[in-house]
């Protein structure tokens, strides 16, 4: 087991000790482990900004090892975005020389009077002055730590943290990001700018877990699932998207986009410079761009991914690939999350259609490129009219417009709508209503149905039970089953400390090889044991949440989804005619029927019709402590 790291910001004082072994039996690691934390010492009574608030960063036990795409660490914090459960993940490098450090968990607690980021490496943890690096891009500030501490990896806020807007990230690698629910607010709250972290111990690698690591990796890296991310990254989900009519556009207002053939992988792959990909990877998606010349001028960096090519791209209606290649680069330069302000923007634009809202900077038209990038800068430093209504959120925003500006504000529990439509896909509809953390298409990342993954429904009984109607993504039938299992899978690949796309994206492997690995590393869990860990995160989460008065009103869609029907075309140009009566369509009037998935999935999970979790479901799970937070009478 790893080392838990308590630092005390406010006092200066940091303490040590051996990660609790039953907690990994308990809650695996990473997300679990932190989820554990969150629960039994931020209570109702702290707020996101108070000091008794925890930032807390984990790996998990397979984070820094050769498994594959080991790469993963999560910040965890109660979030400034929706008041209660927050976290967010990253990949690249960072996690793994946190972990190769020896540490599975840093908690920050307290605040600093002043700018200071901490140092760590091996046993050694500094708390430093980092007055010099406050107010500055997280580019520069990585770049200076990291020659500073030659070896080294950071992690650091940027504009957006410190001006604590409720999006804001944590970026690590230049361009990796804990992007969602505003961990970068919460650290920039406490006045820490950075994280350092340096392993100049080498450990023995295990043999009987690279005989585990052996033979699953061919099952990743050979997977058909794989093939396109490794060609063209994940922007190819453009294309598939845009003919599917789940590549939203103009708010959401449509699901495809007609100039596909503009702002497509093939476009972003005339600026790709190099591949690679994040610590121990075989797919390796990462597509560095660059821009040579020209208003859109930016250096080489990693990016844009499919998240941040639609919400900066159709969902503002940008079909210029350039000015995505900026706005990535300056989204992490300024330290705020891509799909957040990629909806804010969108949000922005549409109340001026509508007629709700003006500018004297901008002209908030659709499309335009000084408001889309001006805005991106005004959220981060909370400037102007329109950035300092969109700071703290759509859903703030839409309350303080008004005129029914809260039907066209897109969030799930106050943080905005990732870049699916669950009109087209009810299994992601589900899971955006329904995630602990807010909007999120990662959370059960439900697409089973969508990849028509028949390899996984025939070794899953109960997703084997419910017959090819599953598979159609546009009916809700069946989907609170498919959902209620890959959720699990999803908090598993969080708490190991490992990318989805290695897991759940493809399951070439499955639980019982996750389960495997443990094992050969000494941690001694059945497969069906682990599974209930899952099960136990997610319950623990949602109870959290309950805690702080969440009931099913909080698991809801955006009006748009229930109530404002969607055409998806053969032809994406289509959807600009002004008559449509001669276009052809794939599906018409899609729209989402949300109570009867979510009764499913309330029944499925053993919780009460408010999504409470029943005490026979709390007991199961050995969640006793949860207990005196269920509602009298439950």
């Amino acid at each position: 087991m790893g080392k838990t790291a308590w630092i005390d910001l406010a006092g200066k004082t940091v303490t040590v000790q051996e990660t609790d072994p039953q907690l990994i039996l308990d809650y695996v690691g990473s997300r679990g482990i932190a989820a554990k934390i969150l629960y039994d010492h931020v209570g109702t009574e702290v707020k996101p900004f108070d000091p008794e608030n925890l930032l807390i960063f984990s790996t998990g036990p397979f984070t820094g090892t050769p498994w594959p795409s080991a790469a993963r660490y999560t910040v965890t914090a109660k979030s400034p975005a929706t008041g209660a459960y927050g976290y967010s993940n990253s990949s690249g490098f960072f996690g793994p020389e946190m972990k190769k450090a020896g540490y599975d968990v840093l908690i920050f607690d307290g605040k600093s009077e002043e700018p200071v980021y901490v140092m760590i490496e091996d046993d050694t943890i500094e708390i430093l002055d980092a007055s010099e690096y406050w107010g500055k891009e997280t580019g520069e500030v990585e770049k200076t730590l990291r020659e500073t501490y030659t070896g080294s990896r950071v992690a650091s806020i940027g504009p957006a943290g410190e001006n604590l807007v409720s999006c804001a990230s944590v970026i690590n690698d230049y361009g990796r990001a804990a992007g969602r629910t505003g961990m970068g607010a919460v650290m920039g709250d406490k006045k820490l700018k950075a994280v350092v972290v340096k392993s100049t111990e080498k450990k023995p690698t295990n043999k009987n877990f690279m005989n585990v690591v052996r033979r699953v990796t061919p099952l990743v890296k050979d997977h058909p699932g794989a093939k396109d991310y490794t060609e063209w990254g994940t922007v190819i989900l453009l294309n598939y998207k845009n003919k599917g009519g789940d590549n939203p556009a103009k708010n959401h207002a449509y699901g495809q986009f007609p100039f596909g053939d503009e702002l497509n992988a093939q476009a972003i792959k005339k600026y790709t410079k190099k591949t690679g990909g994040c610590y121990a990877c075989s797919i390796k998606c990462a597509r560095f761009t660059e821009v040579k010349d020209g208003p859109f001028k930016t250096p080489l960096q990693e990016g844009p991914e499919y998240e941040t090519a639609n919400a900066l791209g159709p969902n503002v209606w940008n079909k210029n690939p350039e000015l995505l290649i900026y706005c990535n680069k300056l989204c992490n330069e300024m330290g705020i999350d891509t799909i957040s302000v990629g909806v804010m923007i969108a949000f922005a634009m549409e109340a001026k259609e509508k007629g709700l809202l003006t500018d004297d900077n901008y002209n908030l038209e659709w499309g335009d490129a000084d408001t889309i990038k001006g805005l991106i800068e005004d959220i981060a430093k909370r400037h102007g009219k329109v950035g300092q209504l969109l700071a703290d959120g759509v859903k703030n925003a839409g309350e303080t417009l008004g005129g029914g500006a809260e039907d066209f504000a897109l969030h799930c529990k106050n943080v905005e709508i990732p870049r699916q439509d669950g009109r087209v896909l009810k299994g992601m509809a589900l899971g955006h209503a329904t995630s602990n953390r807010g909007a999120d298409h990662l959370y059960a990342l439900a697409t089973i149905d969508l990849t028509g993954n028949m390899d996984v429904v025939s070794k899953v009984p109960e997703l084997a039970a419910c017959g090819p109607e599953l598979m159609d993504t546009t009916k809700e039938d069946y989907k609170a089953v498919m959902v209620r299992w890959t959720e699990v899978c999803n908090a598993l690949a969080d708490a190991l400390g490992i990318c989805k796309f290695a897991f759940t994206e493809t399951y070439a492997i499955m639980p019982k090889d996750l389960a495997e690995g443990l094992r050969a590393l000494g941690i001694d869990m059945t497969e069906e044991a682990l599974f209930r860990a899952g099960q136990r995160i997610i319950n623990l989460e949602r109870m959290y949440n309950v805690r702080h008065g969440f009931r099913k009103i909080d698991d809801m869609l955006p009006k748009r989804f229930l109530e404002e029907p969607l055409d998806v075309y053969v032809h994406p140009e289509d959807i600009e005619k002004v008559s449509r009566d001669e276009a052809e369509l794939v599906h018409k009037g899609l729209m989402v029927d949300l109570e009867p998935m979510l009764d499913e999935y309330y029944k499925l999970g053993k919780w009460d019709e408010e999504g409470i979790p029943s005490e026979e479901r709390l007991r199961e799970l050995g969640l006793d402590e949860c207990l005196k937070d269920l509602p009298q009478g439950k």
